[in-house]
């Protein structure tokens, strides 16, 4: 009976030995499998689907502090600019009183102020233009991964698309959620029904989450919201890891999905698409920032015993760089880590 256990302690042993690399192999294969894009395409992607939104009426609501003018047809005494007091009232002359103005579209202040023409005698029947010429009471404001963080002023209907294609687009640390924090909007059925990717929180003010994924592949207006005066949209940091070296087969800095997110050594190279023919495995090293002397620390990674699971997985830090040789590249690495860092120099930054 003992000699039948041992017997299949070993053929277990045996099986577990047999597959294991056949399970590594398949778990880099998946991740080769996904598609990764880089920053330019994000952004290429952000502009395109913006581009189909644009097309829209467009009339915000005039507020506190924008300037706008009034034209009057052939009655040019009539026409000029006013500036809509902290009250949301402009005052208009030979008209008594103020005139409230906060809340409407130009559209119906036009109407408004057409009306009051006639019934203070003014005018018989007259022909009225209201336009915005400085929009001060709507501004978003845009921090964080993106080309240009700057406060936009909302001058029309526009959507988180459109916003992020003003701002130029995300940079190449932007990490995989885009966060809106806004006050007194009530959230629409059709915004609130996309769980797990919006989270609104708090009655007065709310906080969405928004998957950048989700709303680069569909452009819907679950994901996709619009954007209103008084918003504040964020794109946090998420870091990046840099997998190079002739021992990977592809190359590159590959963004972390979110800030904080741990990425080890056999995940890295699995996103660099696995190891080539060539690699040293055995002699790949981390090269990690030391704030304390300034210099670059270099960690020796040993990634085949990892695979083999005769050594622990190493997790990898934010601007991590994994350094895998192969033959030639043992003679860079020989010289000292600021050779193997001009190999690094120009890489393509990846998204997943």
């Amino acid at each position: 009976m003992v000699r039948t256990v041992q017997w299949v302690s070993h053929w277990l042993t045996a099986k577990l030995a047999f597959l294991l690399p056949i399970l590594l192999l398949l778990s880099t294969h998946a991740y080769a499998q996904q598609k990764p894009s880089t920053s330019e395409q994000t952004n290429q992607k952000i502009h395109e689907l913006a581009g189909l939104a644009s097309a829209r009426a467009t009339d915000t609501p005039i507020g506190s502090g924008d300037l706008i003018h009034i034209e009057v047809f052939d009655v040019p005494e009539l026409s000029r600019d006013l500036r809509v007091s902290e009250r949301g009232e402009i005052t208009y002359p030979l008209i008594p009183g103020r005139i409230p103005a906060s809340g409407l579209t130009s559209y119906q202040l036009e109407q408004k102020v057409a009306q009051l023409l006639i019934e203070n005698g003014l005018v018989s029947h007259p022909q009225v233009s209201v336009f915005v010429k400085e929009q001060n009471s709507q501004p978003v404001s845009l921090v964080g991964a993106v080309q240009k963080p700057m406060v936009y002023q909302v001058i029309r209907p526009t959507t988180l698309l459109e916003l992020l294609a003003e701002a130029g687009g995300v940079t190449d640390e932007a990490g995989s959620i885009v966060i809106v924090t806004r006050a007194g909007h009530p959230m629409s059925e059709q915004n609130s029904a996309a769980a797990g990717s919006i989270d609104a929180t708090g009655l007065d003010t709310q906080t969405i989450s928004i998957r950048l994924q989700d709303l680069l592949e569909s452009g819907n207006p679950v994901y996709n919201i619009q954007i209103y005066g008084g918003d504040s949209v964020s794109v946090p940091r998420a870091g990046i890891v840099y997998v190079v070296g002739g021992g990977v087969a592809q190359p590159g800095g590959y963004v972390l999905q979110s800030h904080g997110e741990q990425v080890t050594v056999l995940k890295a190279v699995a996103l660099a698409h696995g190891l080539t023919g060539f690699a040293k495995a055995d002699r790949a090293v981390i090269m990690r920032n030391n704030t304390d002397t300034g210099q670059k620390d270099m960690i020796p990674v040993h990634i085949k015993q990892i695979q083999n699971q005769k050594s622990d997985d190493v997790t990898m830090k934010s601007n991590d760089i994994l350094y895998v040789p192969d033959s030639k590249g043992l003679k860079i690495l020989a010289k000292g880590g600021e050779a193997a860092l001009t190999v690094g120099t120009g890489l393509a930054i990846y998204r997943f």
